[in-house]
């Protein structure tokens, strides 16, 4: 379905990784507000009165000062401008290919056109010059055949043309020229990097940052380097996978050895997915179930299998190169798991949190052969010594008790189970950060204060159910806008425009993607977190890292007048309770980085207190056009 007007011609279309509603039909356009005011008491300073625009030519282009956005400091491209190219693959939800093309066709920025808006037609490709377009050329004026004495005429304003990029010999990667540089030198540690022996829970390191706000940080190539463990089997379970750069970060001594890979890609995805592992023999697939609509494979975990024994990464990014570059993303890996003696029963090696009862409860209800073999090794492991609680969902309709195994239900009972009532918790915020943002209804009652709320909430067996602040936390236009990837980082935040006019309300709650704390304000997250914080922020009353996002995909919905639940997606997430590290509440950790020694306070990703969108603050929506204000590669937004 197509849509034209003023801001050109673009393809709208649902492609949200776990949105769970049909696409809307262009009728649904008509909504009268797409952006809402804040709920009149969130318990927190909120700017509320606010004139909300109303859909029309410009509903979606925020004012924007003509400005470059302001400089981010990146550390500065090799000396040798080595830079890594390889055809770019269609790889995952329609916003990450509008993304790639982007960063394959980047369009410029113009201050001088005489409308803010641009035709919506990309630069069209010249057959005469081959390699990528890059993004941030600096010099696109100086040669265009004319005497250094003759005057530029003057624009014409009636026909605004865009700029030519400037094209280099060698083509580099499809993001630009300071895009997917080499990592330097010292980015990669050479011995056992600092651990976090008492959560954990680790960020991935980001390119371009300052040296120190990577230390204690992780890149896979570590988490699968011999300083962990001498690799001899592995089993990747992912929803986005480039095959040949996955088995280019195993060190060179592990890259033969199996590879498993989980995923839930049907047809032609499922085929251009195999045809990536023709060349490797050591690569082979299980395909996940999914028989309910609008479902996705969308856990994120690595199993590893030493010499030396066995381990759990559960993590956040998907198998390509962009997720570990410049974004924030996070995961929990597993101490190291040894073998029991032969002979143990099967209730041996059990953690105080039932932490492998439900691993291998997780990895049952994939009812897959190809899985058997590891369910077995897990057994024979000991993984008494983990401190989490596994969070999984699974597609299915669940009645009576099962309805507790999976999704939002079991993170109600989780913290039902283990955590304990708070004086004054109704003063205690609910905070949520994610990267996708499926279909609430068409108000809060609906799901997300029905459901959702309530399960998060939940502190103890007490039946008082306070409404405490809601904060959730999404990127804005100008988070995205400055961001080290510029808007093409808006390719993995998925939230469409369909979905955002049905649900004008929720947006009342977004706070912006604020990181100073961890240096991570410029790197987009696609990281995924759910916390109950005290009205100071500085303690925590439990605290998740997960692959869900903000929908009923992801964490289920009840159905049947609550009488069951319905959940069309694979999740996966760890729970960290006070309980469980013998303490009360999580202290937060004020200065993240760099993480040298193991702290008790808790390392929350983003700064907190979160900050509430302003009256100019827009959601982040990646199928309609951003042209009034560039970019830090100089680009407009402009999907086709």
């Amino acid at each position: 379905m197509s849509q034209a007007s003023q801001h050109g011609k673009w393809t709208l279309s649902s492609s949200d990784d776990d949105n769970d509603d049909p696409l809307p039909s262009a009728s649904n356009n008509n909504s009268p507000l797409l952006f809402g005011s804040p709920p009149p008491d969130q318990h927190t300073s909120s700017e509320s009165n606010h004139n909300s625009p109303k859909i029309g030519s410009n509903f979606h282009q925020p004012k924007h000062d003509p400005d470059p956005p302001p400089s981010i400091e990146v550390k500065p491209e090799p000396k040798s401008d080595t830079v890594t190219a390889a055809p770019p693959l269609s790889i995952g939800s329609e916003a990450r290919h509008a993304a790639q093309t982007s960063q394959l066709k980047p369009v410029k920025y113009e201050s001088n056109q005489s409308s803010p808006f641009l035709a919506g037609k990309r630069k069209k490709d010249d057959d005469s010059i081959s390699g990528w377009a890059l993004s941030d050329s600096d010099d696109d004026d100086k040669d265009k055949g004319q005497s250094s004495g003759q005057k530029d005429p003057p624009p014409k304003r009636s026909n605004p043309k865009l700029k030519k990029a400037k094209v280099e010999e060698r083509p580099p990667s499809p993001h630009g020229r300071t895009y997917y540089i080499d990592e330097p030198d010292d980015f990669f540690e050479t011995s056992v990097p600092p651990v976090n022996d008492t959560y954990r829970f680790y960020l991935n390191k980001v390119t371009g940052l300052e040296k120190r706000y990577n230390t204690g940080a992780l890149h896979i190539k570590e988490i699968l380097s011999p300083l962990f463990g001498t690799l001899k089997e592995s089993v990747q379970f992912n929803y986005c996978f480039d095959i040949a750069w996955m088995l280019q970060q195993y060190p060179p001594e592990f890259r033969d050895k199996p590879v498993l890979i989980v995923h839930g890609d049907k047809r032609e995805a499922k085929a251009r997915l195999l045809q990536q592992a023709q060349p490797y023999s050591q690569v082979r697939f299980c395909q996940a179930k999914l028989d309910i609509a609008f479902g996705t494979h969308h856990t994120k975990m690595m199993l590893l299998w030493y010499e030396e024994g066995f381990r759990v990464v559960i993590l956040t990014s998907n198998m390509i190169r962009a997720d570990w570059y410049q974004k924030t993303q996070g995961l929990w890996m597993s101490p190291l798991y040894l073998r029991l003696p032969k002979g143990s029963p099967e209730t041996a090696g059990e953690s105080p949190t039932l932490f492998k009862q439900d691993l291998l409860e997780y990895l049952g209800a994939y009812r897959a052969p190809e899985i058997a073999d590891w369910i077995q090794r897990i057994r024979e492991h000991d993984l008494s010594e983990t401190r989490v609680y596994l969070i999984g969902s699974t597609p299915g309709r669940y009645l009576g008790s099962d309805m507790e195994r999976w999704g939002h239900l079991r993170l109600r009972k989780l913290l039902r189970d283990h955590t304990r009532p708070i004086p004054n918790e109704e003063k205690w915020p609910v905070i949520g950060q994610f990267s996708s943002i499926g279909s609430m209804g068409l108000d809060k009652t609906k799901w997300l204060a029905g459901e959702f709320q309530r399960t998060l909430t939940t502190l103890g067996k007490s039946s008082l159910r306070p409404d405490p602040p809601m904060h959730l936390i999404y990127p804005s236009v100008d988070d995205v806008r400055t961001s080290l990837e510029g808007y093409p980082a808006g390719g993995s935040l998925p939230y469409s425009i369909q979905t955002a006019q049905k649900q004008i309300w929720l947006h009342s709650y977004f706070h912006r993607w604020q990181a100073e704390t961890t240096g991570r304000s410029h790197a987009m997250p696609h990281i995924k977190t759910y916390m109950r914080a005290s009205p100071d922020f500085t303690q925590l009353a439990w605290f998740l890292v997960t692959s869900a996002n903000l929908s009923k995909a992801a964490w289920g919905a009840l159905e049947k007048n609550n009488t069951q639940v319905m959940v069309r997606s694979y999740e996966l997430g760890v729970l960290y309770v006070p309980s469980a590290f013998s303490m009360s509440t999580f202290p937060v950790q004020m200065d993240v980085f760099p993480a040298t020694t193991p702290s008790t306070a808790f390392p929350v990703p983003f700064d907190l207190p979160p900050k509430r969108y302003s009256s100019k603050d827009h959601p982040w929506m990646w199928n309609i056009p951003y042209t009034q204000a560039p970019d830090t590669h100089g680009n407009i937004w402009v999907p086709s």
